[in-house]
């Protein structure tokens, strides 16, 4: 399914008409409403398996679904799939592998607890290694596809225009050399601590010989985004709302610096038995769960799935439910505390370039379940036990390994 989704918009190049795009719209939503996870991406343990945070979604998933959005995106220049390219990026891919890509997961889960050699409630199973941290557990092919994912991400950050000028339609640090206005070639540094750091900047650089040229620089505004501000040279150009893609056409020189600010809150969404995950910007909020790493040599069936593999176990509790927030008092009570320094590779518990402290409470009867969350507590059930308020640590879902990441609500 995410290799097949952009067929239409690819078969609409030949064949401009509308149902093409809006099938691809329609199927998105609909796996967002009966599949859908914060990750960006869904229940799918081989098949379709619903929307409950404990069903499994494949890395192969991840990283061909971020091809199809990349295509996708080039044809169809639409804000809605660079925001779903980089929730799948900034999320679901990091949490899958190690730091040195030497072991991935099968399966990742939403809410994910326990990491070990299980038989859990997926649709298949591979000797019950799925979860497990490997070079073939669960099944090989992700040891094959999941390589794809930054590489390719990398090569869709830069978009040539039917305009003649260029667009940054996905952000990330990053340098391209492109002709415009018709064959003069420029090079755009890019900048950024984002997806983490609100602000990014893109220096312009021509060769010794071209004074000024004259092209239009498109930047996508995302949806959550409430007001960018675009400067250049140090001057305010335009505030511009989110969920478009800005146009700026003047005469280049070298040198030039063009700085887009966005703004980044906290937002809450709703999932699966009306419970809430914890957003900002591209980034989603899972809770900090200390981690316990145990490497197992696998006596039992090393051939199928590998001499050896990870188990991944919690040193700290993980049933809470976040404290009940009114909309209008996230930024208060949500409190987002910056680390000075950011790591080369922040995909890790300790390099977690941010941290969010929550109130939440523990929930005695949310226990484990078949070395699982056990099922989630229906968001403010009236005569749910709780445990006192507490400080919790969210940290973003692509440095966790163990989370929660949708949170029942509790009075």
């Amino acid at each position: 399914m995410a290799q097949g989704i952009k067929e239409p918009v690819i078969y609409y190049q030949q064949h401009p008409e509308q149902k093409y795009t809006d099938a691809v719209k329609k199927g998105f939503a609909d796996i967002r409403k009966y599949n859908g996870m914060v990750h960006g991406l869904y229940g799918g343990d081989e098949a379709l398996h619903g929307n409950n945070p404990t069903q499994g979604s494949e890395l192969c998933s991840a990283v061909e679904m971020m091809f199809s959005l990349e295509s996708i995106l080039g044809i169809t220049g639409e804000v809605k799939y660079a925001d779903q390219l980089e929730k799948i990026a900034f999320n679901a891919l990091p949490t899958q592998a190690t730091d040195d890509y030497m072991a991935r997961q099968y399966f990742q889960q939403a809410n994910q607890v326990m990491i070990t050699r299980h038989t859990r409630n997926f649709d298949q199973n591979h000797g019950g290694t799925d979860v497990c941290y490997g070079l073939l557990s669960g099944y090989p092919c992700c040891t094959s596809n999941m390589h794809q994912g930054w590489p390719k991400f990398t090569q869709n950050l830069w978009y040539a225009t039917p305009d003649k000028g260029l667009a940054a339609l996905v952000y990330s640090p990053s340098e391209v050399k492109a002709y415009v206005a018709g064959g003069t070639e420029v090079t755009l540094r890019e900048d950024t601590n984002y997806p983490f750091g609100e602000t990014i900047k893109f220096t312009l650089t021509t060769d010794k010989k071209t004074k000024s040229v004259s092209f239009p620089f498109h930047l996508r505004i995302p949806e959550w985004c409430k007001k960018a501000t675009i400067s250049v040279n140090g001057q305010v150009l335009q505030e511009s709302p989110g969920n478009q893609i800005v146009k700026i056409s003047r005469i280049w020189k070298s040198g030039d610096v063009v700085e887009l600010k966005l703004p980044m809150h906290v937002f809450k969404t709703q999932w699966h038995e009306n419970s809430m995950a914890v957003e900002r910007g591209p980034i989603s909020y899972a809770l900090k769960i200390e981690e316990e790493w145990r490497k197992v040599k696998n006596e039992k069936d090393p051939i199928q799935y590998g001499d050896t593999y990870y188990e991944v176990h919690p040193k700290t509790p993980w049933n809470y439910g976040l404290v009940q927030v009114p909309a209008d008092k996230l930024e208060e009570a949500f409190i987002v505390v910056k680390k000075e320094n950011q790591a080369t590779y922040p995909w890790n518990l300790e390099n977690a370039p941010i941290e969010i402290k929550a109130k939440a409470k523990q929930i005695p009867s949310w226990n484990l379940y078949n070395d699982m969350a056990g099922p989630i507590p229906y968001s403010m059930t009236n005569g749910l036990e709780t445990g006192k308020e507490e400080e919790i640590i969210l940290i973003p879902y692509g440095c966790s390994k163990l989370r929660i990441s949708q949170f029942p609500e509790v009075r």
